[in-house]
């Protein structure tokens, strides 16, 4: 994908290459977490849960976020089969929107940024118990400390309950901060994952 320039961005053909060279500037100016994203899903209800999480990768097929899937947007993503997400960089004054199906990463992908984690992090995916009431904080740690002890100097293995999720977007949306509140909005959508993008700008 080559990446465009920011001035470029509302004539943009398509979505993955602008949301690469944002994501670029964001990685450069961004103090903190440049790849983090707030997560919305619905519960069965219908009632919305937002968080943030980190976004470990990107392609044409889609957003990439890893979770404990028996925690509360793990059940959720697996329960609705869809998500959305936002992207706000308030040092570039920019907003990305993404909406649509998700579907489990391939066991070797996980098994792959899982490996590539730190070790402290590894065991902690097997310590907590996401989303679950917990007794007290000497409760996790000693959790922790357990998995340190079983797990010794050997590997670690990924938990059977701790995978990834892609978002494959039907939906994209660039926003950018315009004087007097006139902002810039660009809006890429297609009615599934397989078909082309079609275009449009939208009023601020």
């Amino acid at each position: 994908m080559e990446p465009l320039t920011p001035g470029d961005f509302t004539q943009a053909e398509e979505p993955f290459a602008l949301f690469s060279s944002w994501l670029d500037e964001a990685a450069r100016s961004e103090p903190n977490d440049p790849t983090g994203m707030a997560l919305s899903t619905v519960d069965a209800e219908g009632l919305p849960n937002v968080r943030m999480v980190l976004l470990k990768g990107h392609d044409r097929d889609g957003f990439v976020f890893y979770t404990n899937t028996q925690s509360q947007k793990g059940e959720e993503l697996l329960g609705q089969g869809k998500a959305a997400a936002l992207f706000h960089w308030k040092s570039l004054r920019r907003q990305v929107r993404i909406r649509g199906p998700v579907a489990l990463v391939t066991d070797a992908e996980a098994d792959a940024y899982f490996q590539s984690r730190a070790r402290d992090s590894r065991i902690g995916a097997w310590a907590s118990q996401q989303s679950r009431p917990l007794e007290s904080r000497f409760a996790l740690e000693k959790a922790v400390a357990s998995y340190a002890l079983k797990f010794g100097l050997g590997e670690i293995p990924r938990p059977p309950h701790w995978t990834g999720f892609r978002i494959s977007p039907v939906y994209i949306e660039f926003w950018r901060d315009g004087a007097f509140r006139l902002h810039d909005r660009v809006v890429f959508r297609r009615p599934s994952a397989t078909e082309p993008w079609t275009r449009a700008r939208l009023y601020p």
